[in-house]
């Protein structure tokens, strides 16, 4: 495996997490508050203060905590099927 295999992979399982922890907080939010999730969390007549910044650190964690759990998943992968770990992660 090389750089462009580890790019594809390690990039893939990052968008496909992202999305679906997007999905994720878009139904919990429904779930929690009974309203859709704000879709423009910057329109003032929209969304107020609180719900935009509750949201905006909602979705953003929930969005880096999977795209960093795929990528060190798919790191594990690359790691078991190529022997080593990729080039981009490897430390001097």
């Amino acid at each position: 495996m090389g750089s462009l295999a580890w790019k594809v992979l390690g990039t893939g399982a990052a968008l496909l997490a992202a999305a679906a922890a997007n999905r994720l907080v878009v139904v919990g939010w429904k779930a929690a508050s009974g309203k859709a999730a704000p879709t423009d969390p910057t329109h003032p007549e929209d969304t107020s203060w609180k719900e935009a910044i509750l949201f905006a650190a909602i979705s953003g964690f929930v969005v880096q905590a999977a795209r960093v759990a795929a990528q060190r998943k798919a790191a594990e992968y690359y790691l078991r099927s190529a022997g080593h770990l990729p080039q981009a992660l490897e430390h001097d």
